[in-house]
């Protein structure tokens, strides 16, 4: 790392994660957004009414999600109160889910050997759980280094790509997380950097419309990213008034509700050549107040409409 940037190295390294092809399609791109979206529930917009893990799952379906998008923390206290994982998972593809990804937080990026060892343990044994319930894939922001200050990023792609691997033994795919408001990988550059210096086949990319924003990375560069480097993608808007440094998780708005550019925003990511999975991450304290369902319904509601005006 450069003071406040990354080395020339490293920008001409990232370079080729955007490379011939990814431009190309870059270039060719549609006005108008189409592709195979997967609408997704990331249960942290309905964090604060404290359902539980069962009632998260029948909610989503209820409200006509695709997917679900479970914490870890919630996935544990289930199985502590005596569930089971692969009913869940059972029941959950009888109503019509898929458990397209999840959100942990292993500390695999740290420098300390022994802390980054027992983020392994606990990467695997979020895996293991998450294998049982039917997931695919499961988030790796870069905790323990969000607020540490600049991270090496050779080493943290070493790091990933480890992290890749394990995934491997479980058929669960990590996912490295831009975080807007850490002191490491807070931009997309940054992250698509890890990705691609992990050179590991499954690594991808998993960016959030209120992380970019936060973090200052814009939007633009989106459209650079291959069609391999982001599979699922979190959905959310700030409002405007309140300036970047300002802002928090809590202020996140339903899709479309904000100022973000939203129809840029959905036609650089949904594309005719890729499946994408589109997943509602809010942690708004206004919608913990109201009814869960109505909450999910909403958000469901409000994504589509703004996919609808994409395409349009």
């Amino acid at each position: 790392m450069t003071d406040g940037g990354l080395t020339r190295r490293e920008w001409l390294a990232a370079g080729t994660f955007v490379g011939t092809a990814a431009v190309a399609q870059a270039q060719t791109l549609p006005a108008k957004a189409s592709g195979n979206v997967k609408y997704s529930f990331n249960t942290s917009t309905i964090r604060g009414q404290k359902v539980g893990l069962a009632r998260e799952v029948e909610i989503a379906a209820e409200a006509g999600y695709d997917a679900i998008e479970p914490w870890m923390g919630t996935i544990n206290d289930f199985v502590k109160g005596g569930g089971s994982l692969k009913d869940l998972g059972k029941k959950a593809r009888d109503l019509g889910l898929t458990v397209e990804s999840a959100i942990g937080f292993a500390r695999w990026i740290v420098d300390d050997d022994a802390e980054r060892a027992k983020g392994f343990e606990e990467a695997k044994r979020d895996m293991d759980s998450l294998q049982q319930l039917g997931g695919k894939r499961i988030a790796a922001p870069p905790v323990g280094a969000h607020d540490k200050g600049p991270v090496d990023l050779m080493k943290a792609a070493e790091r990933y790509r480890q992290l890749c691997e394990l995934g491997r033994q479980f058929g669960i795919v990590p996912e490295v997380e831009v975080w807007g408001f850490s002191k490491a990988l807070s931009r997309l550059g940054e992250t698509a950097f890890v990705a691609l210096e992990s050179a590991h086949p499954d690594a991808t990319i998993l960016p959030d419309i209120y992380h970019l924003f936060k973090g200052g990375s814009g939007f633009e560069g989106l459209r650079l990213l291959s069609s391999a480097a982001v599979q699922v993608f979190h959905v959310n808007d700030y409002p405007a008034d309140l300036p970047r440094d300002k802002i928090a998780d809590k202020d996140r708005v339903y899709p479309g509700d904000g100022i973000a550019p939203m129809t840029e925003i959905l036609r650089s990511v949904i594309r005719p050549d890729r499946p994408i999975v589109l997943s509602l991450e809010l942690f708004n304290p206004q919608y913990w107040k109201q009814d869960a369902l109505l909450v999910a319904q909403t958000g469901l509601e409000k994504t589509k409409a703004a996919v609808a005006k994409a395409a349009g």
